[in-house]
């Protein structure tokens, strides 16, 4: 069979998208490279520096020879059972560390998760406005995304009647998330409590993304899935990570939690995968998890302060509609009112044509809605510094006003 018989790129890895958050973010810092004074919202990443005693811990870390050496494909000992403990604190679930796996950041344990428990053809229910990165671990794994939209008149969050309307003899799997990128949105006891007893009576799967737990606001607490509804448990696979509560997100480091025969499968994944996660961002994380908090409750009030800061100015905005979000770094806006009109000369019918015109004529990078469902909506984080935070919105103030 001669060469031109092949495909040069296979059709399953042809079919992903490169990262939409990443790619207008690589966009924004080549035009700041270039000299333009362009403002970022594009990527989800604090500003702030790693907390100290976790960067020292890393450093020492480095400088013991058993760190050089390859450590269990799963994880340290020592890391697995402080995740563990997080897991009991925070989500409210007995886990032991035998159910837990370190990968490299959270969007492995993602795709570990979906390629762990999907057959070809199986489908996700996938609750929309969703992070850009789950069609395409769905996709990698052989399944398929079934997209649940709620828009901004819901806060983003879809309900019980709508998870049902989506269902089909091939669901398997319910995608969850809260608190959520890109909305902020937090589900409230009762509506995780309803969407988990849903799942358990339907015999579905949950994969939850939990990585913005810690970051909530007004008093409100993220609650898992698997605590509201404990008898999830056997079926439910809890993904997280250091990266945004710690300021954490270049050290790669997150993880999985799950019941035994899911965590082996996965385990057996990563050992052909990646083998383990660096053991200094490993050493680094048990510091992380086991240290003091304090600058972590600090960044938090920073978020806090910049979250209602870019809600009053946004909401300045004719035409543009940012509900309050609970939780995250993210703020997601309906500018439904801003499309099928004329700016800078010419109509604008989608997010994705404003986003690119706010960038050339603000000089302001946002992510459009296509990157994380319809088109109407676009996210701003503001995990950015306050002047920065305040400056870029009052160009999109002058730009609309």
């Amino acid at each position: 069979m001669s060469e031109s018989s092949f495909s040069r790129i296979s059709k399953r890895i042809g079919s992903i998208a490169e990262s939409a958050t990443l790619k207008v973010d690589a966009k924004a810092k080549s035009l700041q490279a270039a000299g333009r004074p362009v403002i970022s919202y594009a990527a989800g990443e604090p500003d702030f520096a790693t907390p100290g005693h976790i960067v020292e811990a890393a450093i020492a870390a480095a400088r013991d020879p058993k760190n050089h050496r390859y450590t269990p494909a799963v994880g340290l000992p020592d890391l697995r059972e402080a995740i563990a403990h997080k897991t009991r604190v925070d989500s409210g679930t007995e886990v032991t560390a035998a159910q837990v796996i370190v990968t490299n950041g959270g969007k492995q344990a993602v795709y570990q998760a979906f390629a762990t428990l999907l057959d070809p053809g199986d489908e996700v229910l996938l609750p929309s406005p969703y992070w850009t990165t789950y069609p395409e671990a769905i996709a990698l794994a052989g399944g398929k995304t079934v997209e649940v939209f709620a828009g901004s008149d819901q806060n983003y969050m879809v309900t019980v009647d709508q998870l049902e309307a989506a269902r089909t003899p091939r669901s398997k799997v319910l995608l969850f998330c809260s608190p959520s990128n890109p909305t902020g949105s937090v589900y409230s006891a009762e509506q995780v409590e309803a969407i988990g007893k849903w799942a358990y009576e339907n015999g579905l799967w949950v994969i939850t993304d939990e990585i913005y737990q810690n970051l909530t606001y007004d008093g409100v607490r993220a609650t898992s899935i698997t605590e509201a509804v404990p008898e999830l448990a056997d079926r439910t696979i809890l993904v997280n990570g250091v990266a945004k509560s710690y300021a954490m997100t270049g050290w790669r480091l997150g993880w999985m939690v799950g019941p035994a025969d899911a965590i082996k499968a996965a385990g057996n994944l990563q050992s052909h995968l990646s083998s383990n996660v660096s053991n200094i961002s490993q050493r680094a994380a048990v510091a992380a998890l086991t240290g003091p908090q304090d600058e972590v409750l600090q960044m938090r009030e920073a978020f806090d302060r910049r979250r209602k800061l870019a809600v009053a100015e946004l909401n300045k905005i004719p035409g543009w509609v940012a509900p309050t979000p609970q939780g995250a770094f993210y703020v997601y806006s309906d500018v439904t009112g801003l499309l099928n009109r004329e700016w800078g000369g010419k109509h604008i019918t989608s997010s994705l044509e404003l986003a690119d015109y706010i960038l050339d004529a603000a000089e302001v990078a946002l992510v459009p809605g296509e990157a994380f469902g319809p088109s109407g909506y676009v996210r701003l984080s503001y995990a950015l510094g306050d002047a920065p935070l305040l400056e870029g919105i009052q160009r999109l103030q002058k730009l609309f006003g």
